[in-house]
């Protein structure tokens, strides 16, 4: 690991993880939660997340196949209407930095999915995990790290 700027920042990280808690006492269900932070961190190379993600995924009773395919869940039939809407607009706001935007096909099928507490979530759920990945990547946190972690939890 090149830097562990949590440790080196403790009053940011706690920041990040406060925020983090907040949405995990939220209304956005843990498996789609799983679903969408699992994709994310797919998209971003995030070892750790991945690591973190599929593992909380699984403890919130994800099948694995629905985990293992979670990259191609265009294609798998399993994925409901409302797991669709909020992975597209998972991978779409993940994307933005290559120039994209958030389409209204994207975000009207997202808003016909979630109420707006609902969607306010995920946005930033979406936004978050962004964060989280980009720090991991950034400094090489991989998911050796994540398990050093759990074992501390």
């Amino acid at each position: 690991m090149r830097l562990n700027s949590y440790e080196v920042d403790p009053g940011g990280h706690k920041r990040l993880i406060g925020w983090a808690e907040h949405l995990d006492r939220g209304i956005l269900p843990k498996e789609l939660r799983a679903l969408v932070e699992t994709r994310v961190s797919q998209i971003n190379g995030c070892a750790f997340c991945l690591a973190m993600h599929t593992d909380e995924g699984r403890t919130a009773g994800l099948p694995q196949s629905k985990l293992d395919t979670v990259a191609a869940w265009r294609d798998d039939p399993t994925f409901t209407d409302r797991e669709r809407a909020a992975l597209d607009l998972a991978e779409t706001m993940t994307r933005i930095a290559d120039g994209g935007q958030v389409s209204d096909d994207v975000w009207d099928a997202a808003a016909a999915a979630f109420d707006e507490a609902e969607l306010a979530s995920l946005v930033q759920v979406i936004a978050i995990i962004n964060a989280f990945n980009r720090i991991n990547v950034a400094t090489e946190r991989g998911s050796n790290h994540y398990l050093e972690y759990a074992s501390h939890r």
